[in-house]
């Protein structure tokens, strides 16, 4: 009985300085995500690759990162959760060293799945240690901490890649990891431990389900990411993709289901809390990082933003996320948690719906009042999502739980990314098409704007056949912008539809009564 009591009182980690050592390692791995993407175009003349081989750069990383982050809670089983975390942050900070000094393209994709191995096993590791850590009253609050990483790293990324690549070359946006990871394993050395309950060790390894998680994941990034550059199902070597990433997931979770000790824990699913909330953070993660990858697209190719102002611009949103997050931590135990979820999804549909109807002409002082009221109502959804899935699984289970969710979020981006990119191609083209009928003899205004621009370049010194060559191929000019601006709309609207699919969802999660039970009973201990 005394031994028991030493060790209960054993285990009292600081919440806040557990909080800080955690969040390092969740921020970098999130962030080097997003920081590299400013820095392809640098890179491909120092590689000598084209676009389309360039992007291995990142892909590579979002492989890697993916299969681990799957499957963190068995890695954490198998050596420890601290230890895991602190092999894992080591991982990612030798991957980065070795990033930065590659000379040639293979060496930058090895360091990259190096990178993305370490770097994937930090977010799911950092949410569940923070679940953990902070008592079950103030559960919002540790999920606003974990938020100010995951969610505004993306935002945050670009800049400083941008800033970096600038200012001293691609090889910084890497060799910048040095010292903030060596201060992030020198904090959780000291003060993060493995709670007492947490089971140790396996019996044998899942060797089938670990070649078909690899098999399966790879094959969804891969044709995710290179669906739209292939021309999605009408290429043969897609459809082929697909049908074999299929098969594997498929073969992935029946093996699993029967392993004795799975590699990927899917009996997590019976939890009806968790399944509901994994389900929407998956719909969530098509519309957040659809957004995340579709504004700095906007910004620098319709209003010619460089790569760094474009991230300034996107920082408004950043900036009211971390002021918005601590306030939703403590509405959390107040308020009816799909009522926050619900008022996050009107906040952000009115910013789309003001997104939807921006011009080319739009300036700064009109993006920045939107982007500041997406950022104070996505914590609504993000904090209160991740809280309420998480908050009635096992505290044994917790790592793995945490790793599936954050694998569904991520799936849901990259889906995201997949559909953006599809989007503003294909419908840049239907409203180039639309726009064009009306390039026409018998159109009054096309005609006078041709022969007033013909005259006016004519008078410049052109001659007369150049001038009315180059005031059509100003017209096409405008034609192609005004389509693009009219798809970055249809997107707007696009994405207001993914968050309002949300809202069914969100009121069929089943919240227990132990919800409310729970707040007043932190409101009584801490009077």
């Amino acid at each position: 009985m005394n031994a028991q009591r030493s060790v209960k009182t054993e285990y009292k980690p600081n919440k806040w300085a557990v909080a800080i050592s955690v969040m390092i390692g969740a921020f970098m791995g999130v962030m080097d995500v997003s920081v590299v993407n400013v820095a392809l175009p640098h890179m491909m003349g120092s590689f000598g690759q084209n676009l389309s081989a360039i992007t291995w750069v990142a892909t590579s990383y979002s492989i890697a990162a993916v299969i681990m982050l799957t499957m963190s809670g068995w890695w954490a089983t198998l050596m420890g959760r601290k230890n895991f975390y602190l092999l894992s942050f080591v991982i990612f900070t030798v991957g980065s060293i070795l990033a930065g000094m590659s000379h040639t393209f293979p060496e930058m994709i090895i360091c990259r799945v190096l990178q993305g191995m370490g770097g994937g096993s930090l977010v799911p590791l950092a949410q569940a240690i923070l679940r953990e850590t902070f008592p079950k009253n103030e559960q919002g609050m540790a999920m606003a901490m974990f938020s100010m990483g995951v969610v505004v790293a993306p935002a945050i990324g670009p800049v400083l890649g941008g800033w970096l690549t600038d200012q001293y070359g691609w090889e910084w946006i890497f060799f910048i990891n040095i010292p903030v990871s060596v201060v992030g394993m020198f904090m959780v050395s000291i003060f993060v431990q493995d709670p007492p309950y947490l089971r140790r060790g396996i019996k044998s390894i899942d060797v089938g389900g670990i070649i078909l998680l690899t098999l399966g994941l790879t094959g969804l990034q891969v044709v995710l990411e290179r669906g739209q550059e292939e021309n999605w199902f009408q290429s043969p070597w897609i459809v082929w993709m697909a049908v074999l990433t299929a098969a594997a997931l498929l073969a992935l979770v029946l093996w699993e289901l029967f392993e004795p000790e799975p590699v990927v824990n899917f009996k997590i699913f019976k939890n009806p809390q968790f399944r509901m909330g994994a389900l929407v953070i998956l719909l969530f993660g098509v519309a957040l990082y659809g957004t995340t990858f579709i504004l700095p697209q906007f910004t620098q190719q319709l209003l010619n933003y460089p790569a760094y102002q474009a991230g300034l611009v996107l920082m408004p949103r950043a900036i009211a996320l971390m002021c918005v997050l601590p306030i939703v931590g403590r509405l959390y135990n107040l308020i009816d948690p799909r009522a926050l979820i619900i008022y996050g999804i009107i906040v952000v549909n009115i910013s789309y719906f003001q997104l939807a109807h921006l011009a080319t002409t739009a300036a700064q002082g009109t993006i920045v009042p939107i982007l500041l009221l997406m950022g104070s109502g996505l914590p609504f959804v993000f904090v209160t999502l991740s809280t309420v899935a998480l908050s009635s699984v096992e505290k044994e289970n917790m790592t793995s739980a945490s790793g599936l969710f954050n694998l569904f979020q991520q799936v849901g981006g990259n889906i995201g990314y997949a559909v953006m990119a599809t989007l503003v191609e294909r419908n840049s083209q239907i409203h180039h098409a639309y726009l064009a009928e009306h390039i026409s003899r018998f159109d009054f205004n096309f005609v006078q704007f041709y022969h007033q621009t013909a005259a006016f370049m004519h008078q410049q010194g052109m001659a007369v056949n150049q001038a009315h060559q180059a005031a059509m191929a100003l017209v096409n000019s405008l034609v192609t912008r005004q389509a693009q601006m009219m798809a970055y709309n249809d997107i707007s609207l696009f994405l207001m539809l993914m968050f309002l699919i949300c809202v069914p969802f969100v009121l069929m999660i089943p919240v227990g009564k132990g919800h409310f039970e729970t707040a007043s009973m932190g409101e009584s201990m801490a009077s």
